[in-house]
C-alpha cells in the first residue's frame, strides 16, 4: 500500500513512474522477513543527512546478513536524481531498501550476494510543527539484541511498533511511550523521545534495544554546540511524568511536541522550540 502520492521508484538500474512491483513470491525477503529500509526527507529544498541515511541502509543490511549492492554515495546520487523531478517546494519521503532474494543452504538465512534493491520516493507533506501528540503506556516492550535485530532498521521490527500504536490509539492517545526489557523508557512507538527538566535536556541512553536515530544524534550535537546541557541517561516513566516538556525526534517530522502523557499535561515551550529551530537552521545547509 502506498504511503504518499506522486511515487517514483528506482529499480534494476532505472527510474519508473509509480508504485511498481519489485518483489516476487519466492523472494526470501517476502516469506522470511529479511528486509531493511531507511528514510530521509526532502523539504524546503533541502535533504539533511541524506548521506547518513544511505550509509545506515547498508549497515542495516549487513546486520540482517543481506549483502549490500549499492555504495552509499551512489545511493545518494540515485536519490538526488529522482528528487530533482519533483516540483519546487515538494516534501518527499526518501526510502532506500534491500531484501534478500534467495535463502542459503540453511534456508532461513539469506544467501550472500543475492540481493534486491529499490529506492522509493513518495510525496508526503511535513506535519504541522505546532501540532502536538499525546503519549500513553503500552504493554509491549522493545526487544534486546539477543531477541531481535535491534541494530538495524528492519521491516520485521515494525509489527511490534504497530501493536504499540494501535493500543495507544484505542486508549485515545496519539503514540506510546515504550519501555525496554528492564522497564526503563526506550523511545516512543515511532520516534526517539526527549524531556526537558529545569532547563536541561534528557534522552534515553542507547542500550541496544532501540535505534539512536540520526535526527536525534544531529539535534543532540546542535544543542550542545549551542551551549545547552544534554544528558543521555537511564530514564523512567516517572521521570517523564515529572518533566517540564517532552518532545519526539525522527526523520519523518523532525521534532514533534508532546502535550501530555496519560493524565499529565505539558506546555510545549522554549526547550522544544530551541531543538526544532536548531535543526531547521542547520538543515538549510543541505540543499538538494
Amino acid at each position: 500500500m502506498a504511503f504518499g502520492k506522486n511515487i517514483r521508484t528506482w529499480f534494476e538500474g532505472a527510474w519508473h513512474e509509480g508504485d511498481i512491483a519489485v518483489m516476487r513470491a519466492a523472494d526470501h525477503g517476502l516469506w522470511q522477513g529479511s528486509s531493511v529500509f531507511d528514510g530521509a526527507r526532502l523539504f524546503d529544498g533541502v535533504v539533511p543527512d541524506l548521506d547518513a541515511h544511505c550509509a545506515r541502509t547498508n549497515r542495516s543490511a549487513e546486520a540482517l546478513m543481506i549483502t549490500p549492492t549499492i555504495a552509499p554515495e551512489d545511493m545518494v546520487e540515485i536519490a538526488r536524481e529522482g528528487l530533482r523531478k519533483y516540483d519546487t517546494g515538494a516534501a518527499v519521503y526518501v526510502r532506500p531498501m534491500y531484501w534478500a532474494i534467495a535463502g542459503s543452504d540453511l534456508g532461513v538465512a539469506p544467501k550472500p550476494g543475492e540481493t534486491g534493491f529499490a529506492l522509493c520516493l513518495e510525496e508526503v507533506a511535513m506535519p504541522d510543527p505546532s501540532k502536538a501528540t499525546t503519549l500513553t503506556t503500552t504493554q509491549f516492550r522493545r526487544p534486546v539484541l539477543a531477541d531481535n535485530v535491534t541494530d538495524a532498521k528492519a521491516g520485521c521490527l515494525y509489527p511490534n511498533n504497530a501493536r504499540m500504536l494501535v493500543e495507544a490509539q484505542r486508549k485515545g492517545f496519539g503514540n506510546a511511550l515504550v519501555q525496554d526489557a528492564m522497564g526503563n523508557v526506550a523511545e516512543s512507538a515511532t520516534a526517539n523521545v526527549w524531556m526537558v527538566k529545569d532547563g536541561e535536556y534528557f534522552t534515553p541512553m542507547p542500550n541496544g534495544t532501540f535505534l539512536a536515530g540520526l535526527t536525534r544524534k544531529r539535534i543532540m550535537g546542535l544543542l550542545r554546540e549551542g551551549g545547552e546541557t544534554v544528558h543521555e541517561a537511564v530514564l523512567t516513566l516517572d521521570d517523564f511524568r515529572n518533566a517540564d516538556e517532552v518532545f519526539l525526534t525522527g526523520n519523518f517530522a523532525k521534532v514533534t511536541p508532546v502535550a501530555g502523557f496519560d493524565d499529565v499535561s505539558y506546555t510545549p515551550g522554549k526547550g522544544t522550540q530551541r531543538a526544532r529551530e536548531a535543526y531547521m537552521d542547520w538543515a538549510q545547509g543541505s540543499p538538494l
